[in-house]
């Protein structure tokens, strides 16, 4: 489904602060399936995320998707085979557009268009049906603006916008990791019927161990770059991951 073949990214290349994040990295993400990342801070988590939806660019390598390589593509024109929630509830919506603008940006991604001609009435009811699946009432408050939302509303409406068009890749970038357990846990809740109910393929990067094992098919652990651990989430506990966990911070500390 995805292929990343070869794929080296350093920063500050040219000074005493060079930092090497990947190089020679592969892997192969499952088509239909949610796979999580996990890693301490630096691991290159958020970094393999902006290389792929192509808010960095690579030094080197390939970004096989669906057989196509996006690799070059500009980040908007990644965009339409790829859908994104950010962990800032604010940056996948627009805050003074009501819910039903933003939805209607959404439905437009990649084509062309002008705000005169934004809102289809038409296509009103389908925008209030993928909202009743997130059975937060915002079915009944599409002339809201977005910035009058709570956080977990934000971010659920953002995984509703960010899915809408079935993207080829959703990816979610910590999107709960701003919220509290309780709305969190409501997110992470919707976010596992919608991957299912569409069959999404999906890479989740989360803090979260638990979350890791209990909303993903796949779990994968970073360590500078490199992949230490590989495997399905039915086959880890928590245990086993906050272990390893606590052996490679130690390894850093010393």
């Amino acid at each position: 489904m995805l292929k990343i073949n070869n794929l080296s990214k350093s920063f500050n290349k040219d000074s005493d602060e060079r930092i090497d994040i990947f190089h020679g990295f592969n892997l192969q993400i499952e088509e239909n399936k949610c796979t999580a990342i996990i890693g301490a801070n630096g691991c290159g988590k958020s970094t393999l995320l902006n290389l792929i939806s192509g808010s960095l660019m690579a030094d080197q390598g390939e970004f096989i998707l669906k057989g196509k390589d996006i690799g070059k593509l500009s980040e908007e024109k990644r965009a339409i085979h790829i859908g994104r929630v950010h962990q800032d509830p604010s940056m996948g919506v627009s805050p003074t557009l009501t819910i039903l603008e933003n939805m209607s940006l959404a439905d437009k991604k990649g084509e062309g268009f002008s705000l005169r001609k934004l809102v289809h009435k038409g296509k009103i009811p389908k925008y209030v049906e993928l909202l009743k699946d997130l059975d937060l009432g915002l079915e009944d408050k599409l002339d809201t603006q977005v910035k009058y939302l709570s956080g977990g509303q934000r971010q659920s409406l953002s995984l509703v916008m960010a899915s809408m068009k079935f993207p080829d890749l959703l990816l979610l970038d910590e999107h709960t990791a701003a919220l509290d357990p309780k709305t969190s846990h409501v997110v992470m809740k919707k976010t596992k019927e919608l991957i299912e109910k569409y069959k999404m393929t999906t890479i989740m990067i989360s803090h979260n161990m638990k979350d890791a094992i209990d909303y993903s098919d796949r779990v994968i652990m970073l360590d500078k770059g490199q992949v230490i651990l590989d495997k399905p989430s039915k086959d880890l506990t928590e245990e086993e991951l906050m272990d390893i966990y606590r052996k490679k911070l130690v390894e850093h500390l010393m």
